[in-house]
């Protein structure tokens, strides 16, 4: 008949009551005839005490001093008011004085790492001597690195931003879809694709939802989503490219002009960024004590930039780049920093983006034709979605796809599904994880990717 309280719920209000709590021991210390522990849930933990009296023998004291860290555990014990707060623990006000304790799962002796090693900020390791954990040994122990309050935040708030995502949709009366992963031909298009077995042929997986986002748009459900993975295969390196990483995605027809998706899909993540505000402060504190970082800033409506006025800030700060050039990855950063500078925001849209350096279903500028209707968005200075217009007249989507070179036979389904009639629609593509990534102020996505996939990772 036990009810297991949560340490998070243990405060003041249920000092003196007799609670059973289950946690890992993460840390356990004795004293003469005492043995005080830390027990950890998720990010929360607490402080207890096993002492020689009515409740526990010396034996039961030298049992709980020698239980392995990690060890889960059944306790019974009174919440005592603490005389002084306790420092490095979430439950500063109360502590636990342990009467019975049960061991559920026993701990192996050695540990492949340290937690209190594994949320020691860096500087602070080098400044004294302690060890710090690198992002190999974390990654291939990924089980014990997750159980660190600082991941446990990371993943909570990663968790609020998917729900962010469907409640804002939902209520602008979005419908969520679920597209196939397994295609027949590369979606985007290029090469970057992963080749699969499939029975006698060979198929793909899928670099990207948008086409069949835009097939439903075609089948009339006017504003769609999905969350799912995304599979790229790029040969990247790099601090913000994984293989596989998970996309949200939007599509949806507009009446007048391809701006009114460019605000709704700002919108949306501006009510993301004000949920995580309200919903997730101490995960954002927890997160911050061990990767200090300045508060993320946005502004309402969100600001709009031209693609021409970008490439004139950058040449402005010395940077040379021709109109039409792609944004390299330093630029980015660089134009990053300059409109936080002039203009004092994190999140900002790229738009009007030259037609030369996007996909072939873009479509071009009714009034210059050198440039197209598509989008980027940034947090921090670097690219969290790409988006545009779509083509939606088949004649035209021939024409564009023939100009890249794509074989029109591998794409028949997608153009075909434009020719019996298709509404002006627009869309775009977010990486989760860059967004958690870059709203928390973190510096690899492999931080926010629960189990990366990169070119050289393919386990756990």
């Amino acid at each position: 008949d036990r009810v297991l309280i949560r340490i998070k719920d243990l405060t003041v209000e249920k000092a003196d009551e007799v609670i059973w709590v289950r946690g890992r021991i993460h840390t356990s210390r004795a004293k003469g005839k005492q043995c005080f522990l830390v027990l950890r849930q998720q990010q929360f933990n607490i402080q207890a005490l096993v002492a020689v009296g009515q409740h526990a023998s010396k034996q039961m004291v030298k049992f709980v001093a020698n239980i392995n860290k990690e060890s889960i555990v059944d306790v019974e014990g009174v919440v005592r008011k603490a005389h002084q707060k306790i420092g490095g623990c979430t439950q500063q006000d109360v502590e636990l004085h342990v009467q019975r304790i049960y061991v559920i799962s026993l701990a192996e002796p050695r540990l492949p790492l340290q937690l209190d090693d594994a949320v020691r900020p860096e500087v602070e390791g080098e400044e004294d001597g302690r060890a710090t954990v690198n992002q190999d040994t974390r990654l291939d122990n990924r089980v014990i690195d997750l159980r660190t309050s600082t991941s446990q935040a990371v993943f909570c708030l990663q968790s609020g931003i998917c729900q962010l995502f469907r409640e804002t949709l939902i209520h602008k009366g979005f419908v969520e879809i679920q597209t196939p992963k397994i295609i027949s031909a590369a979606s985007e298009g290029g090469a970057n694709v992963f080749t699969v077995s499939y029975f006698k042929n060979s198929a793909y997986l899928a670099q990207s939802p948008q086409l069949y986002k835009q097939m439903c748009i075609c089948a009339d459900f006017e504003k769609v989503f999905c969350v799912g993975p995304v599979f790229r295969a790029e040969d990247s390196n790099t601090h913000r490219h994984l293989t596989e990483f998970v996309g949200l995605d939007i599509e949806m027809a507009f009446n007048y002009h391809y701006h009114e998706v460019v605000d709704e899909i700002a919108d949306t993540l501006v009510q993301i960024f004000k949920g995580l505000q309200e919903r997730f402060q101490i995960e954002i504190q927890t997160v911050n004590k061990q990767f200090p970082c300045e508060p993320f800033k946005f502004l309402e409506p969100t600001l709009r930039l031209e693609y021409r006025e970008a490439v004139a800030m950058l040449r402005e700060a010395g940077v040379e780049m021709g109109d039409e050039e792609d944004l390299s990855t330093p630029n980015e950063k660089l134009l990053g920093r300059l409109v936080k500078e002039k203009y004092d925001t994190d999140f900002y849209i790229l738009d009007k983006y030259p037609l030369a350096v996007r996909p072939f279903y873009t479509m071009p500028d009714p009034l210059n034709p050198k440039y197209s209707n598509s989008y980027d968005m940034f947090m921090r200075g670097e690219e969290i979605l790409s988006g545009a217009q779509r083509i939606h007249d088949p004649q035209l989507l021939t024409e564009r796809a023939q100009h890249h070179g794509i074989d029109l036979e591998k794409i028949k389904a997608y153009i075909d599904s434009f020719r019996f009639g298709a509404p002006p629609h627009a869309g775009g593509g977010i990486g989760l994880e860059r967004v958690t990534m870059l709203y928390l102020g973190l510096h690899n996505v492999r931080q926010t990717s629960m189990f990366p996939r990169d070119p050289k990772r393919l386990t756990p």
